[in-house]
């Protein structure tokens, strides 16, 4: 029977006002396939909250915000490091400067050319750049010290970095194989479905897809054992006696959920 709409009046509930309603008739058959293309829908909208929500999604997003802060720092520490290269060489050529006039200086003196005072003078400069010379190496070593630290600490941030970006390379992978799974699944869950609405008929598949927008996706269910598989409420007697009478072709909608309840042997009518 093609699926055709008639507009009745229907008393109203003992809760609410008179209300006018559009009942919609389509061949049993026609409303048993809503189930399902309704177990098509479920499992498509259940594997793309699936792809939405994948674990390695937020684990990839956490390990990629940890390998920009790691390249800041990493970038921070070479610089840092290049500063203290730059002070050491500068420290270095201090000291070699001192070095070079305290050689020339003790040439002069074991030479023996000048005068005694002359001789002396070189005598007291030789003790003051020897002074000089040993604070110099001082500094320079921890100068030293220092750039060994940042060398190691650029190297350590270096490693972590090499092992953060496996990290993110594996996750990616991980999260391109569960999503190359999903869209396979969806693809085959989701070939018959084109069929399946045409077969419904155009009235009552826009009838489902409204509900299903307004109804988180489940728009037709079972009515088994006299409760709605929508909203899983158990229908009062008035209810199960208004859909008992109601002929076979008529779509029945649960007066709670508003959803399509669809009657089979086991609706308990």
């Amino acid at each position: 029977m093609d699926v055709r709409r008639r507009c009745q009046c229907r008393a109203a509930r003992p809760r609410g006002p008179p209300n006018r309603r559009c009942v919609l008739k389509a061949d049993p058959s026609r409303q048993w396939r809503l189930l399902d293309l309704q177990a098509i829908d479920t499992r498509l909208d259940q594997i793309r909250h699936a792809k939405a929500t994948l674990p390695q999604t937020p684990a990839l997003e956490a390990a990629r915000r940890e390998l920009q802060t790691l390249e800041t720092q990493i970038v921070n520490a070479r610089t840092a490091a290049g500063d203290v290269q730059r002070e050491l060489t500068k420290s270095d050529q201090d000291v070699q400067l001192v070095r070079d006039r305290a050689a020339r200086n003790q040439a002069r003196l074991d030479a023996g050319h000048g005068s005694a005072k002359d001789l002396q003078a070189l005598q007291h400069e030789l003790t003051s750049l020897a002074r000089r010379q040993a604070e110099l190496e001082e500094l320079e070593l921890e100068v030293m010290e220092r750039a060994e630290t940042l060398t190691a600490r650029v190297a350590e941030l270096e490693a972590r970095r090499a092992e953060l970006v496996e990290r993110v390379q594996g996750l990616e992978t991980e999260r391109d194989a569960a999503l190359t799974t999903l869209d396979a699944e969806a693809a085959t869950v989701g070939a018959g479905r084109a069929d399946i609405v045409a077969g419904i008929g155009d009235d009552l598949a826009a009838l489902y897809e409204k509900i299903r927008a307004s109804s988180g996706g489940l728009a037709a269910a079972e009515l088994r054992h006299r409760r709605c598989g929508g909203c899983r409420l158990e229908l009062n007697n008035v209810d199960l006696d208004r859909i008992r009478k109601a002929p076979e072709d008529e779509v029945v909608r649960c007066e709670e959920c508003r959803r399509i309840m669809i009657r089979t042997g086991e609706s308990g009518l």
